[in-house]
């Protein structure tokens, strides 16, 4: 690999961690107070659960934002699906503002949808770029859909 690629590979993964990293400054405090008394479904997993699976996550999109990226900013196809990466990027740290932030799972929900929505198309621009690109973002959209099923039942049940 060359440098420069090197270069690409590290930035794309720290920009993706930074968003969990920003999105983290809503939810962290809000943990064991406000979220600790809500009613959560029998299947919601334990907090240290979110952690590695984020970050695990936001590494996966750093390489695969990186794979997109190498093709080279030149092409149409690359600049495209680069924007609507960061699209659904800020999206997924407006999530914790919405459910953390303003504590409201409702707020939450419809932003998680629309969350959803977006990862959508970022795999389906991926794969006009890259296969593995694309390949690399399903754990992160099933893991979102995970979280909007969580999400909604937790609405649910402090509605």
């Amino acid at each position: 690999m060359k440098f420069s690629d090197m270069k690409k590979l590290i930035i794309s993964i720290l920009i993706c961690l930074f968003a969990g990293f920003i999105g983290s400054f809503f939810t962290s405090s809000a943990i064991p107070t406000w979220y600790a008394t809500l009613q959560k479904p029998t299947f919601a997993p334990p907090n240290w659960v979110f952690f590695p699976v984020w970050t695990s996550l936001f590494i996966m999109m750093g390489i695969s934002l990186f794979l997109v990226w190498q093709k080279g900013w030149e092409d149409e196809k690359v600049k495209t699906a680069i924007y609507i990466f960061a699209g659904q990027l800020v999206l997924n740290t407006l999530w914790s503002v919405a459910f953390f932030g303003f504590r409201s799972p409702l707020l939450g929900l419809m932003e998680i949808i629309i969350l959803w929505i977006a990862i959508l198309a970022t795999i389906m621009s991926f794969m006009k770029v890259s296969r593995t690109a694309a390949y690399l973002l399903i754990p992160y959209i099933l893991w979102v859909s995970f979280a909007a099923i969580l999400n909604f039942s937790i609405w649910a049940l402090n509605s």
